[in-house]
């Protein structure tokens, strides 16, 4: 009993800290979706201070105290999980000056605008100069945090804490290895699928009505999220209020469809974290890799299958009549067709999809290491677009300035989709054995078991497990890749007659 008192006021102070965290990340939502162009100064400034605020109460002489009391006393599992992932981020966090945390939030706020209009421009020495600030920031980021170990492998930590990233390596060599054979199969095939069922102009608006179906349909609650656009489409919030955006091409409404699934998948995700441990990391997802399980699954798994896609047919067709001549076939084979001439990630199908993450971690992992420079980026990029894909862009706006995230400062985050994506197909051969029958459940457009599975196995453990544990809870094995490629192997051989 003589413990319980100082974790309590040790849990008052975890929260005030996870407000200001949530603040900004509310702030960062407005920024992207609703905020006027010319809020950027002041909003620079705004995150600025609360990154700072955040930064010093997390590394505040009080913070040091409680969990030097604490490590020493007698706590319950969940308590010393709480402590364990304070413990993990004050120990990198004391390391950082808050002068440093401070510019780069600063940095990255402005960074926004600067980038969309490079892109939007076709400019990318317009951006250069602010993502060579970036660089350097995260570099000093990093060597504060540990200067003997590897600068990539310290930022990587900050999104997959408990995978090192060897294991990451190893994952996407896999990938890469097994995908490019397969991918190459694919392209020898002589079958014929359906590539453009949904041919035509898709008026955003209608669009926009067809994906709230889809959110519906898939038990999204409305008093607790809510839909918007945004230039790259994201998720964020908390148990009580999980946001999604999209975006919309006129010609392709199965993009939309498929991203507001994909940030579903995340924003169920945040609404299974419990409510009762909010503000603790109890009550706050384990890692990205994780998360991007959980948006994967949803994508892929259920969004791209043929059951879906029967069960949700008539409700595209309701809302466009122009598709009435379309079948559930010829749909799922639309939204499952791979082609390696896709310059965009966030549009490949789920093979190619991978190649552009391993382009990613390569080249920012050379940013990182001083191996080119940022001005070489364009150039590097486009080589490797022809070495994996067989293609180049003819634009920076569809090749190297096409991604949000080195906007934010978010250098190692990219492993964290292909990790993901793996992942899912683990959770998700384990849920459709325990489940039973998923086939007929989502052709029946049952989703329940499917969330309910997920949120006992994953979402409402929060960070009480390292992520190979909390694998490991809810699957029964460690973490592979197996499943994942045993999955697109078989779908994939059926789709193309391999």
């Amino acid at each position: 009993m003589a413990a319980q008192q100082p974790y309590s006021e040790f849990i008052d102070h975890v929260k005030r800290i996870s407000n200001i965290e949530h603040a900004s990340s509310i702030l960062n939502w407005d920024q992207q979706v609703m905020m006027p162009e010319g809020g950027t100064p002041a909003r620079s400034q705004q995150v600025s201070t609360l990154s700072a605020l955040h930064h010093e109460l997390l590394t505040s002489e009080e913070t040091e105290t409680y969990l030097s009391t604490l490590e020493s006393s007698s706590l319950t599992d969940e308590q010393s999980a709480v402590v364990r992932e304070i413990s993990r981020q004050y120990e990198r966090a004391e390391r950082v000056p808050s002068e440093l945390v401070e510019e780069i939030a600063q940095t990255t706020s402005s960074a926004l605008p600067v980038w969309k209009k490079a892109k939007d421009n076709d400019d990318f020495e317009a951006f250069a100069p602010t993502l060579s600030k970036l660089v350097d920031l995260k570099r000093e980021y990093a060597e504060q945090i540990d200067p003997d170990a590897d600068p990539y492998a310290v930022l990587f930590a900050d999104y997959e804490p408990y995978l090192d990233l060897d294991t990451a390596e190893r994952i996407l060599e896999q990938l890469r290895d097994r995908l490019v054979a397969l991918i190459d199969s694919v392209e020898e095939s002589d079958a014929e699928l359906e590539t453009n069922a949904f041919s035509g102009t898709y008026p955003a608006d209608e669009q926009e009505s067809l994906c709230r179906s889809a959110l519906d349909r898939l038990g999204y609650p409305w008093e607790h999220g809510r839909l918007d656009t945004a230039p790259h489409p994201f998720s964020t919030g908390s148990q009580f209020d999980a946001r999604v955006t999209t975006r919309f091409t006129e010609n392709d409404p199965i993009d939309a469809l498929t991203s507001t699934i994909h940030e579903f998948g995340h924003a169920t995700y945040t609404l299974g974290l419990p409510r009762e441990q909010y503000g603790t990391p109890l009550g706050n997802h384990r890692n990205l890799s994780v998360h991007e399980s959980q948006s994967r699954l949803w994508e892929n798994h259920v969004g791209r299958s043929l059951p879906f896609w029967e069960q949700f047919l008539p409700t595209v067709t309701e809302q466009f009549p122009e598709a009435s001549g379309v079948s559930p076939r010829e749909a799922y084979e639309t939204a499952n067709q791979v082609y390696t001439d896709n310059l965009i990630r966030v549009e490949a199908d789920e093979l190619t999809y991978h190649l552009h993450i391993v382009l990613r971690f390569e080249i920012e992992r050379q940013l990182i290491h001083g191996e080119i420079d940022v001005e070489e980026l364009p150039h590097v990029w486009n080589e490797k677009m022809e070495e994996y894909l067989g293609i180049r862009p003819e634009t920076d706006s569809t090749g190297c300035l096409q991604d949000i995230h080195w906007t934010h400062g978010s250098f190692g985050y990219f492993p964290t989709y292909s990790l993901g994506s793996v992942l899912a197909a683990q959770l998700y051969e384990t849920a459709a054995e325990e489940i039973g029958k998923p086939d007929e459940r989502i052709r029946n457009g049952e989703f329940d078991a499917l969330h309910e599975w997920l949120t006992d196995n994953v979402h409402r453990h929060g960070q009480r497990y390292t992520t190979p544990d909390l694998i490991e809870q809810a699957t029964g094995e460690p973490f592979t890749a197996d499943y994942f490629l045993d999955y697109v192997e078989r779908k994939y051989s059926e789709l193309y007659e391999l």
